[in-house]
C-alpha cells in the first residue's frame, strides 16, 4: 500500500529534514507516526501526500511511484488520500456543508449523490445536525471532525492525518481517534502523524518513530499499559 525506501529530504539551505528513512504500511494498518517536534514528521506527510518530493529515495503508493508522477497526475492521487492537515484548512466562509461538498465539486459529482455522500460523511463523525452551521461556531473537536468527513467524502482507501488531535482535551482526542478506528475497522489504511499519540486500550497501532528526521523505531507495540 504504501512503501518509502531511503528517502532523504534535502532543503536548499542544507538542512536535511529526513535522512535514509524506510517503511512499509500494508493495507488495512493503523499506524502512528510518532517523534519530537521537528522530528520530520510534517516533512513525510507533504512527501506522502505529493506536496513536496523526495531529494531522494522513492515513495510508492498503490504501485505508483511519486518521484516520477507527472504534475498533472497528482490531483488524480490525492482524490485516493483522505488528507487531514494540521492547519483543518477549513473555508470559514462556507458552511459545514458546503465544506464536504467541495471535493465532490471539484471532481464533479452529481448533485443529489453529492449531498447523499457529504451528508453520511457528516452523520459519520458526528455531525449529522451542523450542516447549516459555519465552522467558526464549532468547537475544536467538532473543526476537526468537520476536516475528517472532508477528507473521506471520496471514499479514500488511505488517510493520512498530520496532528489530528493537537490542542484537543483528552476526551476530544479519544473521540478522534475513535473516529479513525472505525475507518481501520473496515479496511481503510490511516496513517496520524502525532508528537503525543493518546492510546486508547483496545487501540493496537503499529508505531514508526522518528528522531532527528531518521527512522529509529519500527516494530508493532501494544497500547495497552501506555494510555494517556
Amino acid at each position: 500500500m504504501i512503501t518509502a525506501c531511503d528517502v532523504t529530504k534535502r532543503y536548499p539551505e542544507g538542512r536535511e529534514a529526513l535522512r535514509n528513512v524506510s517503511f512499509e504500511i500494508t493495507a488495512g494498518e493503523m499506524v502512528f507516526l510518532t517523534g519530537h517536534s521537528g522530528a520530520g514528521k510534517s516533512t513525510l506527510f507533504k512527501l506522502l501526500a505529493a506536496i513536496e518530493r523526495p531529494t531522494s529515495g522513492s515513495i510508492v503508493i498503490n504501485g505508483q511511484n511519486l518521484a516520477s508522477l507527472r504534475r498533472n497526475a497528482i490531483p488524480y492521487l490525492r482524490r485516493k488520500l483522505g488528507l487531514i492537515f494540521q492547519d483543518r484548512k477549513l473555508l470559514f466562509d462556507r458552511t459545514v456543508l458546503d465544506n464536504v461538498l467541495l471535493p465532490l465539486a471539484i471532481v464533479g459529482h452529481p448533485a443529489r449523490e453529492a449531498m447523499r455522500r457529504a451528508q453520511a460523511a457528516l452523520a459519520k463523525v458526528g455531525l449529522p445536525n451542523r450542516e447549516k452551521a459555519f465552522p467558526i461556531a464549532l468547537s475544536g473537536g467538532e473543526q476537526q471532525r468537520l476536516a475528517i468527513a472532508r477528507a473521506v467524502v471520496n471514499r479514500p482507501a488511505i488517510i493520512l492525518a498530520d496532528e489530528p488531535t493537537a490542542n484537543l482535551d483528552a476526551a476530544s482526542a479519544g473521540e478522534i481517534l475513535e473516529i479513525f478506528h472505525a475507518f481501520q475497522q473496515v479496511g481503510v489504511t490511516v496513517l496520524i502523524a502525532t508528537h503525543d499519540p493518546l492510546h486508547l486500550p483496545h487501540l493496537q497501532p503499529r508505531i514508526l518513530r522518528l528522531d532527528q528526521g531518521e527512522m529509529s523505531d519500527a516494530q508493532a507495540q501494544s497500547t495497552e499499559g501506555n494510555a494517556a
